[in-house]
């Protein structure tokens, strides 16, 4: 990687950095497919058990999620650009320019992933007021990006990252 490059490099708008996810989430929705089928593969079809309340086997979700999140973290560690954010022309970096590390992928990603725990509202609110709170948990920590000069969400802020145009 190109320092002198990265550190001239703009910090990435909102809008780019938003797009970018939407193209991430095809991603997600492709490898959550892919991870659900070899898991009915592997258990003969009973991670769902059906009946009067479909269950789902304990480990699945959190197995879904680890995938989820190796994606991304293996993606900023390697080149530091997700699928969406080739196409965008943007990439994490830590905050001299250099690659980001280990430790500061996995943060990123937690901190990111943080405002889904308010699924668990679900049972006592339902869940569209639920997932509408995700939506606002996550808005809000993109707020900081609007003002901060290099553009930091609050994932980007703990885990010492930045987004930049390449």
């Amino acid at each position: 990687m190109n320092r002198s490059h990265d550190a001239a490099s703009l910090p990435c708008p909102l809008w780019r950095r938003l797009t970018a996810l939407v193209y991430d989430l095809l991603a997600v929705v492709a490898i959550v497919m892919v991870v659900g089928l070899l898991c009915q593969l592997a258990t003969g079809g009973q991670v769902v058990a059906g009946g009067a309340h479909a269950t789902v086997a304990w480990w699945y979700q959190p197995l879904q999620g680890l995938v989820v999140a190796a994606y991304f973290v293996v993606s900023w560690m390697r080149g530091g650009q997700t699928l969406g954010m080739r196409p965008w022309r943007i990439r994490v970096v830590g905050t001299d320019g250099g690659k980001v590390l280990a430790g500061q992928a996995l943060r990123r990603v937690i901190v990111a992933a943080l405002p889904l725990l308010l699924l668990g509202l679900a049972p006592w609110l339902g869940l569209r007021v639920a997932v509408w709170a995700v939506l606002v948990g996550w808005a809000l920590w993109f707020a900081p990006g609007l003002v901060d000069r290099r553009r930091r969400a609050v994932h980007d802020l703990a885990a010492g990252t930045e987004v930049r145009q390449i």
